[in-house]
């Protein structure tokens, strides 16, 4: 049994949703400081041929603050003008209706919060693709760790979580040892992506793009096969 932790990201890359399709349980890390040009409130989508960041505004945004206690401060001028960016970059995609309706239904939603959002914007992809990992969140599920710090935490939650394995992006390998979660009867593996490239209007492929391009391209078992393009090492 396994499980993975990551902050919460809206709309993250399928490296993200890669990690949860991979684990038995994924926690949503939203008790942990807010980091500024992170993909927490922000990612990147294909317009006229080039890679475009989207942001969703925050109020009062801080590296001091929880990602839970930072609130979402759109507007309906906000929400107009990204509907807008949507259509002009992907009115021509294959699956752009049916993403749209993911969209807005993630819009309309109750969410307080960038953690609230970010989160909701993850399961509602995951519903769509049929990935049934469990989803916990940290600041609910795990709050009795919350005085632990890095790696100790993530140990912690494992542990009690009652998983032999965790998880990490290959990005952590800097960060962790896995003779430090072994030494507590923790596996520590890491997720690798492998390379991915599908059409995009038949232009030269533009990588590491939000989930929401690959959706607009790739069917739902196109997009369950490259959920499967990765190794653990």
């Amino acid at each position: 049994m396994s499980i993975a932790i990551m902050q919460p990201y809206f709309f993250p890359y399928i490296g993200y949703f890669q990690l949860i399709n991979a684990v038995d349980e994924f926690v949503f890390y939203d008790d942990v400081n807010f980091m500024k040009k992170s993909y927490i409130n922000r990612n990147s989508i294909l317009l006229n041929q080039k890679a475009f960041q989207f942001t969703v505004p925050l109020k009062e945004a801080s590296q001091n603050k929880l990602i839970k206690d930072i609130e979402v401060f759109t507007g309906q001028k906000w929400f107009n003008d990204f509907f807008k960016t949507l259509e002009h970059a992907y009115k021509s995609a294959p699956f752009y209706q049916e993403v749209l309706q993911i969209v807005k239904t993630i819009f309309n939603s109750d969410y307080k919060n960038i953690a609230d959002l970010s989160l909701i914007s993850v399961t509602e992809v995951c519903e769509y693709l049929k990935i049934d990992s469990k989803f916990s969140v940290s600041s609910q599920d795990y709050s009795n760790t919350k005085k632990l710090a890095k790696a100790e935490r993530l140990i912690a939650i494992a542990k009690q979580s009652g998983k032999q394995t965790y998880v990490n992006a290959i990005g952590g390998r800097s960060l962790y040892n896995k003779n430090e979660f072994k030494a507590q009867n923790i596996d520590l593996v890491f997720l690798e992506t492998q390379d991915i490239k599908y059409e995009q209007f038949g232009n030269e492929f533009v990588p590491f793009l939000s989930i929401l391009d690959v959706l607009m391209f790739n069917s739902k078992a196109s997009t369950k096969d490259l959920l499967n393009k990765c190794s653990l090492v």
